[in-house]
């Protein structure tokens, strides 16, 4: 069912402080454990909003962003499940059903609205999301553009896939 070798991609950090975003570059096992992510995210001090982004193997992305109540979530393919142990532990954490092996759809689970106070609203991330000829790394940085900190993501992604 699950990928255990190491996969490939990025994790970013994403936060906003007085007006300013900084990105900083996640550890890769963030990549194979969704608890390693969160883990990870809760790490970080800051005053202000904080969120990743985990582009997963070129195949789909998570947005997660931890709040003193639970952690908000967005999977950007929930078949991905059936391969991956991550976006099978985000629907988990979601409490959603995994889809079955006939299923061949692409669609998100979880909190579309999850960056809606930062500039990106549902129906916008919607939009990226069903962009399936988009790789997940370019609905990130699309993202991160509406959002506002697209010179910082794009940086940064270049430092980490070189």
């Amino acid at each position: 069912m699950s990928v255990h070798e190491p996969v490939g991609g990025f994790g970013v950090a994403v936060v906003r402080e007085d007006g300013k975003w900084r990105c900083s570059s996640l550890e890769l096992d963030t990549l194979n454990e969704l608890d390693a992510a969160i883990t990870a995210l809760r790490k970080i001090r800051s005053t202000g909003a904080l969120f990743g982004m985990l582009n997963v193997d070129d195949e789909f992305f998570v947005l997660l962003r931890p709040s003193p109540g639970g952690v908000s979530l967005l999977l950007s393919d929930a078949a991905a499940a059936l391969d991956y142990d991550i976006a099978a532990d985000v629907l988990d954490l979601l409490r959603v059903e995994p889809p079955d092996d006939e299923d061949d759809g692409l669609w998100p689970e979880g909190d579309l609205a999850i960056l809606a106070d930062l500039g990106m609203p549902e129906g916008e991330l919607q939009v990226i999301v069903d962009e399936v000829d988009l790789y997940p790394d370019e609905q990130l940085q699309m993202i991160a553009q509406r959002c506002g900190f697209s010179a910082e993501f794009g940086a940064l992604v270049d430092r980490v896939q070189q």
